[in-house]
């Protein structure tokens, strides 16, 4: 947690007579709200303004109240025969023998391939899966993110995207082998590795990825569900899992062995002692050493950058496993990389990944190819990275292509797939299945927005109950408000503070505005500036004259929590002291901004449905002025809709913000995710087809900064990375 620093509050000064729509309902807001305490802080904030916005919008973004985060203590886990009750399934086993994976007795190579069910569609998974199966992949790895399965404490998702179990079964069906990848860490590339957001507001704070009591009895309840759900699904009972992971690449974060054991403890205490259990860390004696278990209770697997030599590194693993228990396997072998925003896109070369892929295959090893098949960050998921320190932040892109080699899309028509495929089949003991062609995509022309409502004028709508009161800013999640963004508002008197805006620490972006009711814009809310987490710096405020106290309002957008590494404790909003002339400014409103997330279902009453829709109707006839060459980088929603006419034209598609600034999309109340085609290199966003319907499909944009100057977006058939600033927008790696 931050430390505040001593300030003095500012005198308000006398109002002026004159005071706009805004500004009055802002600081009449203001005046009646009830000072509340953080603990009961309630996360149904816009409530009221959002039904009434987006019933017109035609999505209704829903943040259900948080139940308070105090659990009771955890059941304890079953006793170690519990697995015991399943019964052997005609002599199916998977083991380890003689450094070897051996399956129904008989010698077995995993050549497996990440897939994640939750950047796949569930329409979409039989499609990948049989992709990877062409692809000759006999084993499907998979993580499990604990925030997807409970977004809020005590709430569990098992359904859509989070069907866990049917993803597995179908698995099973396809006759693919899987390699689950619990957690509860499990870092992908996903918000907080995994971890719900919530943990980081419990108190006192919890230490993640240890061996602390608190952290433990959550992670106890957490697997007290899942695994229960994933035993009936073991290879030796008839389902088609044959390795379960224990926690991620926990060498290259910690040596808290006694963290490691635990979950060893759990899992055998759920899943019984015959399930292979693994960890996964680098290849080299230090992680190795700190990321391992020693005996053969667990297999130690690497993994390692693809070019290196993997066979001393196989040498190495055998160390730390038993005698006859150490089958080399690499369980992340890298066909592509990462990408976050404001670098080029990341690829690598074909021929380059095969050729090393044949090298540890021709010597009787097993791989798992990640990715296999990349998918989509959806909604508010994506993870961050960060580089020597906290304000090196890296957020990664919407898109999770990964340069694998089944695409985004599902494509496999390039080279990375037919070197690979080239590859496997030297080594596969059965005829490969035949390759499906690519989906086909369509383009569905220029789509026309229109701007429907400004943010700022929503607050005229406020419920004073919903608001956050406290003395200095807090943080997102201490508020309930763990995705998206945080609008912070203050007041201040302009003769008793300087002109400069200090935040020292905020996360991780904020723009800045100011209002001022004697102003010629009557009052309406003017930006000043944008601080960012990775480039911090003071903001200079305009000298305004105001006969009254000046409304300073700052949005703050949470890009993705850290996913790896020592700053993964990343609480989002300000995090520091704000300081105004060198003074603390004290007196803060939180009012969150509630747009559903990937595993939330929008929910409106088909009764107020039915009520609204003569407001839609009368909105409808009345568009926002919208002046080009006006630009007050005020955020705006901005909608727009597009036919398709005959069911067979339903496809896949993109969405292409060319010339947009920075925003979040959502089609037919899917959230699409993130859009920054002015910093890159992603200018695309992909719409998977089982979004699309036949008929009038409605495209909703929250644009924080500056629109396209026609209000148009175009719906294309194909990707494009090539956005941002940079000449070239491709890293070779």
């Amino acid at each position: 947690m931050h430390s505040e620093s001593d300030g003095t509050t500012g005198t308000a000064t006398t109002r002026g007579p004159r005071e706009s729509t805004t500004t009055k309902t802002v600081k009449h807001a203001m005046a009646r709200m009830r000072r509340r305490s953080t603990a009961t802080a309630n996360t149904t904030l816009f409530l009221t303004v959002l039904i009434s916005l987006l019933a017109f919008l035609g999505f209704v973004p829903v943040f259900a109240p948080l139940p308070s985060l105090a659990f009771r203590n955890p059941p304890p886990p079953p006793p170690p025969h519990h697995r015991h009750r399943h019964n052997n399934v005609n002599g199916r086993k998977f083991e380890i023998e003689d450094d070897m994976f051996r399956k129904d007795g008989e010698p077995f190579r995993i050549i497996g391939g990440d897939l994640h069910y939750f950047r796949i569609l569930p329409q979409h998974w039989e499609d990948r899966l049989l992709r990877a199966k062409a692809l000759g992949l006999n084993t499907i790895q998979t993580y499990v993110p604990w925030n997807l399965h409970e977004p809020k404490p005590g709430k569990l998702v098992f359904s859509g995207i989070a069907d866990l179990v049917s993803f597995l079964k179908l698995c099973q069906k396809l006759d693919l082998l899987v390699m689950l990848r619990p957690g509860p860490y499990i870092c992908a590339e996903w918000d907080l590795g995994g971890f719900p957001a919530w943990l980081l507001a419990k108190k006192p704070a919890l230490k993640l990825r240890s061996s602390d009591r608190a952290y433990l009895q959550l992670v106890e309840r957490w697997w007290g569900v899942l695994l229960p759900k994933i035993a009936p699904l073991l290879y030796d009972i008839g389902g088609p899992i044959v390795m379960v992971q224990i926690e991620n690449e926990f060498g290259s974060y910690g040596d808290d062995k006694e963290y490691l054991h635990h979950l060893v403890t759990l899992a055998r205490a759920h899943l019984g002692k015959d399930i292979i259990l693994y960890t996964t860390d680098g290849g080299t004696r230090e992680t190795l050493m700190k990321g391992t278990i020693s005996g053969d209770a667990v297999l130690a697997a690497v993994d390692f950058s693809t070019g290196d030599d993997s066979w001393p590194i196989f040498k190495l693993q055998k160390q730390f496993n038993a005698p006859g228990k150490s089958p080399p396997l690499s369980s992340e072998f890298y066909t592509g990389w990462l990408t976050h925003w404001g670098e080029k896109i990341a690829k690598t070369d074909a021929d380059f990944t095969a050729s090393y892929l044949e090298k540890i295959l021709s010597q009787n090893g097993s791989a798992v190819l990640y990715m296999a098949h990349g998918g989509t960050n959806f909604g508010f998921y994506n993870g961050a990275n960060t580089g020597n320190s906290e304000s090196d932040y890296q957020p990664d892109l919407t898109s999770y292509d990964y340069d694998a080699p089944i695409k985004e899309s599902g494509d496999v028509d390039n080279p990375k797939f037919k070197a690979i495929r080239r590859v496997v089949k030297k080594f596969s003991p059965a005829s490969l299945p035949s390759v499906l062609p690519d989906n086909e995509k369509a383009g569905f022309g220029p789509i026309q927005l229109q701007k429907t409502a400004l943010l700022f004028d929503l607050l005229d709508m406020l419920d004073p109950a919903d608001v956050v009161e406290s003395e200095n800013p807090l943080s997102m999640e201490s508020v309930g408000q763990m995705f998206g963004f945080l609008l912070y508002v203050s007041e201040f008197g302009g003769k008793d503070y300087g002109s400069s805006l200090l935040i020292s620490k905020v996360h991780d972006r904020a723009q800045v505005f100011i209002s001022c009711p004697t102003e010629d814009n009557s009052g309406r809310p003017t930006y000043v500036g944008t601080i960012e987490r990775w480039s911090n710096q003071a903001l200079s405020l305009p000298n305004f004259r105001c006969g009254s106290n000046i409304s300073l309002f700052v949005l703050v957008e949470n890009m993705g929590r850290v996913n790896y590494g020592p700053y993964m404790f990343d609480e989002k909003g300000i995090l520091s002291s704000v300081y105004l002339g060198g003074k603390v400014l004290r007196g803060w409103k939180m009012i969150p901004v509630p747009f559903h997330n990937l595993n939330e279902v929008p929910k409106i009453s088909p009764i107020l449905e039915v009520a609204y829709s003569g407001l839609i109707k009368a909105s409808a006839r009345k568009k926002l002025e919208h002046n080009a060459g006006n630009i007050t980088k005020e955020p705006a929603f901005y909608v727009g809709r597009f036919s398709i006419d005959k069911v067979n034209q339903v496809k896949d598609t993109y969405l292409s913000f060319s010339g947009w600034g920075k925003g979040i999309a959502f089609v037919n109340e899917f959230n699409l995710g993130r859009f920054w085609p002015s910093f890159g290199p992603q200018c695309n966003l992909y719409v998977p087809a089982p979004i699309l319907r036949h008929g009038e499909n409605l495209v909703v944009i929250f644009e924080l900064e500056s629109p396209n100057s026609e209000l148009v977006i175009h719906s294309v058939n194909q990707p494009d990375f090539t956005c941002g600033s940079s000449k070239s927008n491709v890293l070779q790696l």
